[in-house]
């Protein structure tokens, strides 16, 4: 059942450890199940670190989510791929701004949880900001040989070579 999935899930270590990712996994897939119906929360992010955490404690549950009929395909396009269409930002930003006001001037929060919510959009909005909203053309074109994109962090926390 490999169907797209390259390298296998680990799934070892204490079984504590096994069940605390797992719990994790399903905390996280809650998340981003509610994310599909309520603009505050993002559904992709939470089903990625859903799809990590059972990596770590179950590959049943892992390879699941990874061919979950709706869920699946974004992951499979965000490990393919690495980008986040443009639609998808422009949905995401005015997400971030509607819900922002509403709560601003609809709810009423304290200052620093009006600032805290702030700047966790701000974090999200950067982070999008610094994704593609295209595949490169090879990867486009779906040459095997394309290097696949560099880390977020420039590949200096891998020790790699430059």
């Amino acid at each position: 059942m490999d169907g797209g999935v390259q390298e296998k899930p680990a799934a070892r270590g204490p079984a504590g450890l096994r069940w605390a990712y797992f719990l994790v996994g399903w905390v996280f897939f809650a998340l981003g199940l509610l994310g599909a119906f309520l603009p505050v929360l993002p559904t992709t992010p939470f089903m990625l670190l859903a799809l990590w955490a059972f990596s770590q404690s179950s590959r049943r549950f892992h390879d699941w989510l990874y061919h979950h009929r709706v869920f699946g395909p974004s992951l499979q396009a965000w490990r393919r791929e690495r980008v986040v269409p443009r639609g998808v930002k422009a949905v995401a930003f005015c997400s971030m701004v509607a819900s922002l006001l509403y709560v601003g001037l609809r709810v009423r929060p304290s200052w620093w949880a009006l600032g805290a919510m702030a700047g966790v959009m701000l974090a999200g909005a950067l982070f999008l900001l610094s994704v593609p909203s295209r595949p490169s053309s090879a990867v486009a074109r779906g040459d095997p040989l394309a290097d696949p994109p560099p880390p977020a962090d420039g590949g200096a926390a891998g020790g790699g070579q430059r």
